[in-house]
């Protein structure tokens, strides 16, 4: 019997049954010829979906560069877009994150930060927590002078469900070490971003 991933001691087969009793909970018959494959796809989606908990964040961030000409000044990656799941109701959380850090000394390839991003998405997630988690793990790997995160994005529990309010957008940030103590280093930051309307 295959194991699923993240939690040992369940297989694949016992997820996969779950899913049939959630389809007829939810009044269908999973026997029906539409539905046979609908557990395999949804286990198989749901190892897509939740791979952040079989990464360890950190090691993206391992590898850095120390040959840059003495570059001290913020560097920004703007845009990572990410797809999450919330985890009071399950659903989608779609959106952009925008990461920048003051290097002391070293700087990593630009492509580890989205890799952060991804690995704390790609979980059942809060977005305050997700927030802080990219930032704490930019300052703890990478110890800069200063971390700052912004993400924005939408909440499926909230736009197919209870309120039903489409067009609305979350935004949260975390601001470490001068990102919170200078007021110049943080509204530079904000400005690179440019989390305005239309944005």
């Amino acid at each position: 019997m295959s194991q699923a991933p993240g939690t040992p001691g369940v297989t694949r087969e016992q997820a996969e049954e779950a899913i049939r009793t959630l389809l007829r909970w939810a009044g269908e018959d999973p026997g029906r010829e539409g539905l046979l494959e609908t557990p395999a796809r949804v286990a198989r989606a749901y190892e897509d979906w939740y791979s952040g908990y079989k990464l360890d964040p950190d090691d993206y961030l391992a590898r850095t560069f120390q040959e840059v000409a003495g570059y001290d000044e913020l560097i920004v990656l703007r845009d990572i877009e990410f797809e999450s799941h919330c985890e009071h109701h399950m659903a989608p959380i779609i959106g952009k994150a925008h990461v920048g850090y003051l290097p002391d000394g070293k700087v990593v390839g630009i492509s580890k930060l989205a890799r952060v991003v991804d690995a704390y998405a790609r979980r059942f997630q809060v977005q305050e927590k997700m927030t802080a988690q990219i930032a704490g793990c930019i300052e703890r790997v990478l110890q800069p002078r200063g971390v700052g995160v912004v993400v924005v994005s939408s909440h499926e529990c909230m736009t197919t469900r209870g309120v039903h309010k489409r067009g609305v957008s979350m935004v949260t940030s975390t601001m470490l070490g001068t990102f919170r103590e200078d007021a110049r280093t943080r509204a530079e930051f904000l400005q690179f971003i440019d989390v305005g309307p239309g944005r």
